[in-house]
């Protein structure tokens, strides 16, 4: 347990974890289910386990960031009476 508390082993988890916020949503969601898968079998280390966990939320907020950018972008196409696009404005996803 003392390990947790040692700043190498902090410094070593941030640097395996740098990583993530240059992944594409697209490989850190497919990361991030197979951690789950790992943890969920129950076959892992307990020290792996939590290490494997950081790197887990790591890839959720990386994953989330990637949504809300996303979400950010998309634009609702707007239309006159008639139909007709006139335009776009952002999209009220609530």
């Amino acid at each position: 347990m003392a390990q947790q508390n040692n700043p190498d082993n902090q410094d070593n988890q941030n640097a395996q974890n740098a990583d993530v916020g240059k992944l594409p949503f697209e490989r850190a969601i497919e990361e991030l289910e197979s951690i789950v898968k790992r943890l969920e079998e129950g076959k892992v280390p307990l020290e792996e386990s939590v290490a494997i966990y950081e790197r887990g939320e790591a890839l959720k907020r990386r994953c989330e960031d990637l949504l809300r950018q996303a979400e950010a972008r998309v634009q609702k196409i707007t239309l006159d009476a008639t139909g007709n696009p006139t335009g776009t404005e952002p999209l009220d996803v609530e």
